[in-house]
């Protein structure tokens, strides 16, 4: 009885993972694990396989299911189940287990060892894909579904920062998070670790990555504020991707997370409220000495810094061209040396404010800002802002406090965005330094071209980041945050 059993288990053993005769009407080159995982016909995301022949997807293995169905009608065998990584052969139903099809899994689900990491910007190996592209890892294009460039600019950004890019392609990082009940902004953290083990994948089958699935959470947790059909504002998008990242990673205001590890610095913010400009010189006088309206300072954190552009002048030369103004970047940084004063305006009230910085990040952001809001539309001012590309230093920014004990304050640019055309319309692109090469690239969708630094300057750059110099010991203690 016991021989019986032995045979009968080595007979299911071998049903279970027999040699498929079919392994060789798999087409790579049809595959595409970038969609949402939802079964072509019945739209369900239960129980998803992929048929490897013609790289639909269709739910179930059992009889009448749509995979089996689909096996039966137009003779495609090999399905690989999206959920379990565990491939079939249908109709016949048994799993296959073949070391051939190891590449079919990592491109599905791409995983980095700590090694592979730590060797990312030290190198600058072109791989190729299965489709006969070169490419570089992290210098992959990104699908413009319909109008999302806005987005993808940021998502590329963001994916040439080393702490954040290594933290989010080791899913051990972050698994561990807890999240209340019914919280669906861990999905965004889940889909942007995806989306960074894609685009630095080295086995892919084609040298560009579709952002779909990463947009589609973009949209649930945005609750539709920003769309993959409508054009939006990369500032806008960036700042709400940041802290909701921040929070959905456990971040608070006391509390730390990889995001504010890499890019929150601190400001001083003085701030001085005006008297109403209607009211005589003496009331105005009078108000100036009580204390409503004596200095105030508070500090601030702070994720980004916004320049402020000189007004764009209206006047033409004698050709009756527009002349497009420049302006030197420390100009604009002039804002954040703690005696330049600015009025803001809200809807009762005016202020005198001045800013100083107390604490700069790892990684600084800036955003430049190109659009102003009138009532009824917005303006673009295309002042072209002239900036070095490496040894910004930003010390005299800082309070004397600050100076003291920040040792390094210099910083070179790592990624610059820039927004071409009308306001509501226009194209966004992106330039990235690839770390490993030291080389520029510009990229705009799927169009990935290299570039000489020089010609990025001569951009409408809108936002900015810059990498401190020697910041890798600040930042590569990102195990957990």
């Amino acid at each position: 009885a016991l021989e019986d059993r032995l045979i009968r288990g080595r007979v299911t053993e071998d049903r279970r993972s027999r040699h498929c005769p079919y392994l060789d009407t798999i087409n790579r080159s049809v595959l595409d694990f970038d969609f949402e995982k939802l079964c072509s016909i019945s739209l369900s995301h239960i129980n998803v396989y992929a048929c490897l022949i013609c790289g639909k997807y269709f739910q179930g293995r059992g009889l009448k299911s749509h995979a089996y169905t689909h096996s039966v009608q137009f003779t495609h065998h090999v399905f690989l189940n999206l959920h379990t990584l565990k491939f079939y052969c249908l109709p016949d139903n048994y799993e296959i287990i073949d070391s051939s099809l190891e590449d079919i899994t990592y491109v599905l689900k791409p995983t980095f060892t700590k090694q592979h990491i730590a060797g990312l910007d030290k190198q600058g190996k072109l791989y190729r894909a299965y489709d006969g592209t070169t490419y570089l890892p992290g210098i992959v294009g990104l699908n413009n579904i319909k109008a999302n460039d806005y987005a993808n600019v940021v998502l590329q950004a963001f994916s040439n920062v080393p702490p954040l890019r290594n933290y989010f392609l080791e899913e051990e990082n972050y698994r561990g998070i807890r999240r209340p009940p019914g919280d669906i902004m861990f999905l965004l953290v889940q889909r942007f670790g995806e989306l960074m083990r894609k685009l630095w994948n080295p086995r892919n089958f084609k040298a560009h990555v579709s952002p779909h699935e990463m947009l589609q959470a973009v949209v649930l947790c945005s609750k539709k504020n920003f769309q993959i059909t409508k054009q939006g504002d990369a500032v806008d998008f960036m700042t709400w991707f940041l802290n909701a990242l921040h929070g959905a990673l456990g971040g608070t205001k006391k509390k730390t997370s990889i995001v504010t590890k890499a890019f929150q610095g601190s400001m001083r913010i003085f701030s001085k409220k005006l008297p109403h400009p209607d009211l005589l010189p003496e009331e105005k006088e009078a108000l100036l000495l009580t204390e409503e309206y004596q200095e105030q300072m508070s500090e601030s954190t702070f994720l980004f810094l916004t320049l402020d552009l000189p007004t764009a002048p209206l006047y033409k030369d004698e050709k009756e061209q527009l002349i497009i103004p420049q302006v030197p970047l420390f100009n604009i940084l002039g804002k954040f040396n703690g005696n330049t004063e600015k009025e803001y305006k809200t809807y009762k009230e005016n202020f005198l404010k001045r800013f100083q910085l107390t604490k700069l990040p790892p990684y600084l952001i800036f955003c430049i800002k190109r659009f102003t809001k009138n009532n009824f539309f917005v303006e673009k001012n295309p002042t072209i802002v002239n900036f070095p590309i490496t040894n910004v230093d930003l010390r005299e920014y800082l309070t004397e406090e600050a100076q003291a004990t920040e040792k390094n304050t210099t910083y070179d640019l790592v990624a610059n965005i820039v927004h071409d055309g009308k306001p509501s319309e226009g194209a966004y692109r992106i330039h990235v330094l690839h770390h490993g090469t030291g080389k520029w690239y510009e990229m705009q969708d799927l169009q990935v071209t290299d570039i000489l630094p020089q010609m990025i300057t001569l951009s409408e750059a809108y936002i900015q980041i810059w990498k401190r110099q020697e910041s890798d010991d600040d930042t590569n203690n990102h195990t957990g945050a």
